[in-house]
């Protein structure tokens, strides 16, 4: 299971989860979410770690993308915004141009927020030109770590032609039931994880891995 704890803000808390064995810290690119963290202030977290380092962006130009990714060490890009296919493809184009330090190459995902079945069936637009796609809930006001979850009903059967994970309201009260219903290749956790936005709380880390990862 492929584990993601993202809103990573604070330097202490990121070098602990890494020594969970997280396979991915995510870090919020947009100054109006409250869990914002700049390019600078992400080098000095991901300068001393050895894992998948995504920074979120939301309807960000590809130079924006471009500039965070070289100052903050990243190696993988996830647009959680209205970002096209075409908009994709060239950043995947661009991206293949950049050497980062970890992976041989800069993940690309794509978040959809899910509200129906109309919205699902988006992810396959993107699906060839994404590593992965990440499913969350749909909220008016807020485009992540609202806490909602989704309709996991509708993912039963999601079979996208790449990896693709679950998010949205995620927590260790309901992670081993996600799983169990819908086999995501990874998870993706925020809110579910804090005290307060963007402020991790290690004991509810240390529990929603070991729940994640343990057989079912």
């Amino acid at each position: 299971m492929y584990i993601k704890i993202c809103g990573i803000t604070k330097l202490d808390q990121a070098q602990a989860i890494a020594q969970m064995g997280v396979n991915a810290l995510g870090f919020i690119c947009v100054p109006s979410s409250p869990r914002y963290i700049s390019a600078s202030a992400i080098a000095h977290i991901t300068a001393s770690l050895d894992l998948d380092l995504v920074g979120v962006f939301l309807n960000a130009s590809a130079r924006e993308i471009d500039q965070t990714v070289t100052r903050g060490g990243l190696n993988a890009v996830q647009l959680h915004g209205d970002e096209s296919p075409e908009f994709c493809r060239r950043l995947r184009s661009h991206l293949d141009q950049i050497k980062p330090q970890v992976n041989s190459k800069i993940k690309l995902i794509k978040a959809l927020r899910v509200r129906n079945q109309a919205d699902l069936a988006q992810a396959q637009l993107f699906s060839d030109l994404v590593d992965a796609i990440l499913l969350d809930a749909y909220d008016p006001q807020m485009a992540g770590g609202t806490g909602k979850t989704l309709d996991w009903q509708m993912l039963r059967d999601f079979q996208p032609n790449c990896d693709w994970w679950l998010a949205g309201g995620l927590a260790p009260s309901n992670v081993a039931e996600a799983i169990a219903l819908v086999s995501p290749i990874g998870i993706d956790v925020s809110s579910g994880v804090e005290r307060s936005a963007g402020d991790k709380d290690l004991v509810k880390v240390e529990k929603f891995l070991a729940i994640a990862k343990s057989p079912s």
